[in-house]
């Protein structure tokens, strides 16, 4: 469920850009367009989202925007430092400590 404060939603399927979709937060209903393609599993903004801002999913802090993010944009690594580190460069990271 996307809580009151989240930023962003998490894609239940595959979005299309230009698509309108209506998610419900809380109690209430945001209505965004996609800006681009978004994968399923991906997170797609919900509102602008300033650089430094943080990203909030599940009522959590996911990470940073790392540069300005607008509504219905697609979230992700490119736009995102996350708190967790990035898996997809984890074997870069061990490589170059040791």
């Amino acid at each position: 469920m996307v809580e009151p404060e989240d930023n962003v939603a998490t894609a239940l399927r595959e979005i299309e850009a230009g698509e309108t979709l209506e998610v419900a937060v809380g109690d209430s209903t945001v209505t965004v367009e996609a800006l681009a393609d978004v994968e399923f599993g991906h997170k797609i903004a919900l509102e602008e989202i300033p650089a430094g801002e943080t990203i909030v999913k599940y009522g959590k802090s996911i990470g940073n925007a790392t540069e300005d993010i607008d509504a219905g944009a697609w979230v992700h690594v490119h736009n995102v430092e996350s708190n967790y580190g990035r898996g997809d460069l984890a074997a870069d990271e061990a490589e170059a400590e040791a």
